[in-house]
């Protein structure tokens, strides 16, 4: 049984396990520009559980996978090559990681913030497939692509349900 919890600071130094974990698997699947130079950093994750937008996912008593959610809009999603499915509130999944333990669990997370907010937008690196094919399976359309603040293009996504 998984089940989803917001983050505290207790679990930092897991999170930060799951993110290391979630960089070499990248790496492993031929993904070798996203996540670098140390992103995402201790800071920012720590900034995301004082918030209370750092979530984790916990599957057979462990914390199998962590992200970053919210409702509201993302600067970088204010422009794009493209068009988003609309322009009503929207929440946004950043840093989905896992340590690849327990199968499904990216689904879950995102179907779960799916079910508290009926309208979802998710970037991606193009390079990213094992995240492209999860949006894919769970039926979220390329919209086209944005521009992150340090200039990198990310591909955007977006689901809705109502």
């Amino acid at each position: 049984m998984m089940e989803i919890r917001q983050a505290t600071s207790g679990d930092l130094p897991r999170l930060m396990e799951l993110y290391d974990a979630a960089r070499a698997f990248m790496r492993r699947c031929g993904n070798t520009v996203q996540w670098v130079g140390g992103y995402p950093s201790r800071e920012l994750v720590a900034a995301g559980i004082d918030a209370g937008q750092q979530w984790v996912c916990v599957a057979g008593g462990h914390i199998a996978a962590t992200f970053w959610f919210a409702v509201g809009p993302e600067p970088t999603y204010s422009q794009i090559d493209g068009a988003w499915l609309d322009d009503a509130t929207y929440g946004v999944v950043h840093r989905l990681a896992s340590d690849g333990s327990v199968s499904g669990v990216g689904e879950f997370c995102l179907q779960w913030c799916l079910e508290r907010c009926g309208n979802i937008r998710v970037d991606t690196h193009s390079s990213n497939t094992v995240m492209q094919n999860i949006l894919t399976r769970l039926r979220y359309t390329r919209c086209g692509v944005i521009t992150l603040t340090d200039g990198t293009p990310r591909d955007a996504f977006h689901k809705k349900i109502y």
